[in-house]
């Protein structure tokens, strides 16, 4: 579950509403094109945007269309007990395993933090992948802080942020010394993954496998049968989506991958909850430029 491709699809809304079917057929796409899980309510599922029956939906809706394929819930909230109230939700809809980032208004701190994990990984036997996403969350990880959380029971994955081109190796040495090898190492930022999978990364936890999962099995199995080179398929299949990936790095992949499912047809526009917006006319007019050279679109 937390190695291969784990594929992040969005939660479309219809109004206010969970798109349920619309979201059925992401997840279901995700799971035909074999990808190794689904995580569902991560940053491009919108968890912190759903109220508590939203996000149990979802969970349940997905383990159905997932048919078989691993599901690792995002529980993460602003409080502790709300953290917990969604982790025995995802537990009873039929999630194989659990996502959470340290999210909170006011800054965290290291002890925390730690608290956090300590009463998530006591409350459940569900493994956890500890979601690394200083960007959105303000909270940075230090590689101390890594590798104690990562001795609690129960936590399988740490899926940590891009690091700078020609980086992820070291950043990967730099983990990997820092917690045990029963815990995986995946890579979130899209433009970054295939140098990471090369490098020893366990896992890509992608949101465009969301929307495009046979593009991004392609690049996962070729990276796991590659050599670190500039020449390498994998490194040349994710060059190929590099229009997509300038458009992460621009607006961030929500509401690029938010408009391209609008843009494609795969929700009803607007899917992002107010006040989140799609991109303006400028935007989509660049991301349809971006599925046209990268092959997407086609």
């Amino acid at each position: 579950m937390f190695t291969g491709l784990c594929a992040f699809p969005l939660t479309p809304l219809a109004g206010d509403d969970v798109d349920e079917a619309a979201f059925v057929r992401l997840v279901s796409r995700c799971a035909g094109a074999g990808a190794d899980s689904i995580g569902v309510l991560g940053s491009t599922g919108i968890y912190t945007y759903l109220l508590r029956e939203e996000r149990r939906k979802v969970v349940r809706v997905a383990v159905e269309a997932a048919q078989g394929t691993p599901v690792v819930a995002g529980v993460g909230a602003m409080r502790t007990r709300d953290v917990l109230d969604c982790v025995e939700d995802a537990e009873s809809a039929g999630a194989s395993g659990l996502l959470l980032a340290p999210v909170s208004y006011q800054r965290l701190t290291e002890e925390e933090v730690y608290g956090l994990y300590q009463e998530v990984s006591s409350a459940s036997d569900l493994p956890i992948a500890v979601y690394d996403n200083p960007a959105t969350t303000g909270f940075t990880f230090s590689d101390e802080l890594h590798g104690r959380i990562a001795e609690l029971p129960g936590i399988a994955s740490i899926k940590f942020p891009p690091p700078a081109p020609g980086l992820a190796a070291d950043r990967i040495a730099r983990l990997r010394a820092a917690v045990p090898k029963s815990v995986s190492l995946g890579i979130s930022g899209d433009w970054a993954a295939a140098e990471a999978l090369l490098a020893g990364c366990d896992v890509w936890y992608s949101v465009i496998a969301g929307l495009f999962p046979k593009a991004a099995r392609g690049i996962v199995d070729l990276a796991q049968t590659g050599q670190t080179g500039q020449a390498d398929p994998a490194l040349k299949a994710s060059a190929v989506l590099e229009p997509v990936w300038a458009l992460f790095r621009t607006y961030g992949s929500l509401r690029v991958a938010a408009t391209m499912a609008e843009v494609l047809g795969f929700v009803k526009a607007p899917c992002l909850p107010r006040p989140l917006q799609s991109l303006d006319a400028k935007g989509r007019t660049r991301v349809e430029e971006a599925l046209h050279l990268s092959g997407l679109g086609a």
